[in-house]
C-alpha cells in the first residue's frame, strides 16, 4: 500500500481534473508517454547532469552486484565442497570477492542517496523557476481568477518538484530490474537452463499484483479528489485569520470541523475498502508464488542429489528465486511509478510548455504621455456567458489633467482600471495611449508609465521599507526616497516608530521572528503604505487611485486629498471614490451607470444638471445634516446640491 499512500499524498487534492486530463493524454499511446518522458530526461540533463550520470552508473552497479555476488557464492561453495582438494588461494580470493560485493552494496546505497539528494534539489530549483517564470509572463490576470487554472497551477507546482525525481527513480528501478533479471538469467542458464522457466513462473503473481494495484490506485485517486479538495478548503478556512473573527464570534467552528471530518471519513472508508481488496489479492498471489518457489526449490534439491547440478548451483538458484522476484516487483512497480509520475508531470508540462500569450509588441518602449489616454467604444465582460460590464465606454484622460470616476457598486469602475493596466483586454473597442492601441505596446513598458493604488491593495509579509520599495525596486536601497514617499502618504512617523523602524517585519506569519522584530499596522495605516508604494514611482505619467481613502478616518482623508492635488500635478490622474466630496477638485467627473458613461462634467456643472451625480451627492450630504449641534452648520441636501454653496467639508473646516 506504500505506493497508494505516496500517490495520494503527492497529488494536490484540488487537481484531480488535471490528473484525469493528463491520464487521457497518456492514453494516446506509447508516443505520448515517450514524449513526456523525453521532456523529463532533457529537463534532468539541463538541471543536474552530473548527479544524473552518477545515478545511472550507481544503478548499473546496484543491478549487477547481486547476480555477481550470487555467482561468486556458488563458486565458493563448490570450491569448499571439494574438501581437501580445495585451493586455499582460490577460496580466499572468492571469499574476498563475496565480501567486497557486500561492502560495495552498502557503500553504494550511501553514495546513491547523496547523488539522489543533489539531483532532487537541482531539479526542484529548475522546475520551480520555469513554472513561475511562465506564470509571471502572463499579460493579464484572467487565468489567476479561474479556479480550474489555480487547481492546475497548484498541482503543477507539486508535480514540478516531485515528478522528475519520481520519473527518474522509476526509470532507474526499471533499469536495475532489467539488469538483475538479465544477470540472474545468465547465471541460471549457465548452471541449469530449466530453472529459468521456474523463476519466471514464480514472478508472474507479483507482476499481476503490481498491475492491479496500479490501476486501483489511479481509480482511487480520482474518486477521492472531490472530497479531498473540499477538505483542504475547509482546513484553509478554519486557519484563516480573516475568517477567525466571525468563526469565533458566531461559533460555527464546530460546524466547519464536522464537515471536514465527514470528508476525512469518506476518504478513510474508500482507502479501507481499497486495502481490503488489495489484501485479498496479495494473500492469494503470494500463496501461489510461494507454492511455485517451494516446488522449484524441491526440484533443484532433487537435481543436486542426483548429481546433475552442484550445491553451489542450488545456491545460485535460490538467490535467483528471491532476486528475480524482487526485480520483477521493481520493474512492475517502476512501470506504475512512471505512469503516475507522468500524470503529475503532465500538469506541469501543460502550463510550462504552453505557448506564450504575448503577441509581438509593435512598440517595446513608451515615451512620456503627451496627449492622453482614450477609451474608445470599449466593451468588456469577464466571460462569454456573463453580462457586459462595460458597454461602449468612451472617455479621455488628458495628459496633465485629472478625471474623477463615479458610479454605484458594479458600475464597472474597477474593471475600467484593470483594462487600463492591461490585466484584461476588451472584447470590442480600443484603449489608446497617445493614439496607440495599448495591445500594440509591450505590457511591461506600458505599466512602467503607470502607478496605482488598487481598491483591494496588498499587504506583504515583508519589512516596512520593502513594502513601499516594491513600487520601484530600483530604490530598495534608497531609504531617503522610501521615506519621502511615506511622508507623502502621511505614514512616515508610524513606520519610523516601529520596533526596528523601516526594517521592521510587518508580519507574524514567519515562525521564529522575535517580538521586537515584527510590527502590526491598522487597516488605515496599511492603506497609506499602499499609497506610499504608488507614490515611490514618481516618474509615472498616469496616477490611478481606486478608493485610496476608504480605510482612512475623516481627518486623514482630508489631509490626503490636499496632498494628492500636488502629487497629481503634471501627470494624468484617474481618481475613483464613493465619497464624492473627494472628487470635487477633478478637472472632469465621469459618471458610469449600467456600464456606460451617463454624465460628465465638472462638479458644479453636474450639480447644476440635477442628474445621477447630483442625486448621489445629495444622498451623501444628507448624512451630515445635524439638528441642534452647537457651533455646527445646518446643511440640507438641497443646499448641498447648490454649486454656489461650499462643500460640507469646507464648511466644517471654517468651523
Amino acid at each position: 500500500m506504500s505506493g497508494a499512500g505516496s500517490v495520494l499524498g503527492a497529488g494536490d487534492v484540488s487537481g484531480a481534473g488535471s490528473v484525469l486530463g493528463a491520464g487521457e493524454a497518456l492514453e494516446g499511446g506509447v508516443r505520448g508517454v515517450a514524449g513526456l518522458w523525453g521532456k523529463v530526461v532533457r529537463l534532468s540533463w539541463v538541471g543536474a547532469p552530473g548527479p544524473l550520470v552518477a545515478m545511472v552508473g550507481l544503478t548499473a552497479v546496484e543491478g549487477l552486484l547481486p547476480p555477481l555476488a550470487a555467482w561468486l557464492t556458488k563458486l565458493l561453495i563448490d570450491e569448499l565442497a571439494g574438501g581437501a582438494g580445495a585451493s586455499a588461494s582460490r577460496v580466499a580470493a572468492l571469499a574476498v570477492g563475496v565480501a567486497a560485493a557486500g561492502l560495495l552494496t552498502g557503500l553504494h546505497r550511501s553514495v546513491a542517496h547523496y547523488a539522489s539528494g543533489l539531483f532532487s534539489r537541482a531539479l526542484r530549483l529548475l522546475t520551480t523557476d520555469r513554472l513561475y517564470q511562465r506564470v509571471n509572463a502572463y499579460v493579464g490576470v484572467a487565468r489567476l481568477e479561474d479556479p480550474a487554472f489555480l487547481d492546475r497551477l497548484r498541482l503543477a507546482g507539486q508535480a514540478g518538484a516531485q515528478a522528475p525525481g519520481q520519473l527518474t527513480a522509476a526509470g532507474l528501478a526499471l533499469f536495475k530490474g532489467v539488469l538483475q533479471v538479465g544477470g540472474y538469467g545468465a547465471a541460471l542458464i549457465a548452471v541449469w537452463p530449466p530453472s529459468v522457466l521456474i523463476v519466471l513462473v514464480a514472478a508472474v503473481p507479483t507482476t499481476v499484483l503490481q498491475i492491479a494495484v496500479s490501476r486501483r490506485q489511479s481509480r482511487l485517486l480520482a474518486s477521492l479528489a472531490p472530497s479531498q479538495r473540499h477538505q483542504l478548503a475547509l482546513q484553509t478556512l478554519m486557519t484563516d485569520v480573516r475568517a477567525a473573527k466571525e468563526i469565533r464570534l458566531f461559533g460555527f467552528g464546530g460546524f466547519l470541523g464536522e464537515r471536514m471530518l465527514a470528508d476525512v471519513r469518506d476518504g478513510n472508508a474508500a482507502e479501507a475498502a481499497f486495502e481490503r481488496g488489495l489484501l485479498r489479492i496479495e494473500v492469494v498471489l503470494e500463496l501461489v508464488s510461494g507454492a511455485v518457489m517451494v516446488a522449484g526449490t524441491a526440484a533443484a534439491a532433487y537435481q543436486a542429489i542426483r548429481g546433475s547440478i552442484t550445491v553451489g548451483d542450488v545456491s545460485v538458484f535460490l538467490a535467483a528465486l528471491a532476486g528475480v522476484h524482487g526485480s520483477i516487483s521493481s520493474i512492475t512497480g517502476g512501470c506504475a511509478g512512471v505512469y503516475q509520475a507522468l500524470l503529475l508531470f503532465g500538469s506541469y508540462h501543460d502550463i510550462v510548455d504552453t505557448p506564450s500569450e504575448r503577441s509581438v509588441a509593435v512598440h517595446d518602449r513608451v515615451g512620456r504621455l503627451r496627449t492622453g489616454v482614450e477609451f474608445r467604444d470599449v466593451w468588456f465582460r469577464y466571460r462569454d456567458d456573463t453580462p457586459w460590464v462595460l458597454r461602449g465606454v468612451t472617455l479621455t484622460i488628458p495628459a496633465g489633467r485629472s478625471i474623477g470616476l463615479v458610479g454605484v457598486n458594479g458600475a464597472g469602475k474597477s474593471t475600467l482600471v484593470k483594462l487600463l493596466c492591461r490585466m484584461y483586454d476588451p472584447q470590442r473597442g480600443q484603449i489608446l495611449w497617445d493614439g496607440t492601441d495599448i495591445r500594440d505596446i509591450d505590457p511591461d513598458a506600458l505599466r512602467r508609465r503607470i502607478t496605482a493604488v488598487f481598491q483591494d491593495f496588498m499587504t506583504y509579509d515583508l519589512t516596512a521599507k520593502e513594502n513601499i520599495a516594491l513600487g520601484e525596486l530600483a530604490q530598495l536601497g534608497d531609504l531617503s526616497a522610501v521615506r519621502t514617499a511615506a511622508r507623502a502618504a502621511d505614514v512616515d512617523d508610524e513606520l519610523a516608530g516601529l520596533p526596528r523602524g523601516y526594517d521592521t517585519l510587518l508580519s507574524r506569519v514567519f515562525a521564529g521572528a522575535a517580538d521586537d522584530d515584527v510590527g502590526q499596522l491598522s487597516g488605515g495605516q496599511w492603506q497609506r503604505v499602499a499609497l506610499a508604494r504608488a507614490f515611490l514611482r514618481s516618474d509615472a505619467d498616469l496616477l490611478v487611485l481606486d478608493e485610496p481613502s476608504a480605510g482612512l478616518d475623516a481627518e486623514a482623508e482630508h489631509a490626503l486629498h490636499r496632498r494628492l492635488a500636488g502629487l497629481r500635478s503634471g501627470r494624468a490622474g484617474l481618481l475613483i471614490s464613493h465619497r464624492l466630496a473627494a472628487l470635487r477638485d477633478a478637472d472632469e467627473i465621469v459618471v458610469l451607470a449600467g456600464g456606460q458613461v451617463s454624465e460628465r462634467g465638472t462638479h458644479a456643472a453636474l450639480i447644476g444638471a440635477g442628474g445621477h451625480y447630483a442625486r448621489l451627492f445629495a444622498l451623501q450630504a444628507s448624512g451630515y445634516v445635524t439638528g441642534d449641534l452647537t457651533g455646527a452648520a445646518v446643511v440640507t441636501a438641497e443646499v448641498a446640491c447648490d454649486p454656489g454653496v461650499p462643500s460640507i467639508v469646507e464648511t466644517a473646516e471654517r468651523r
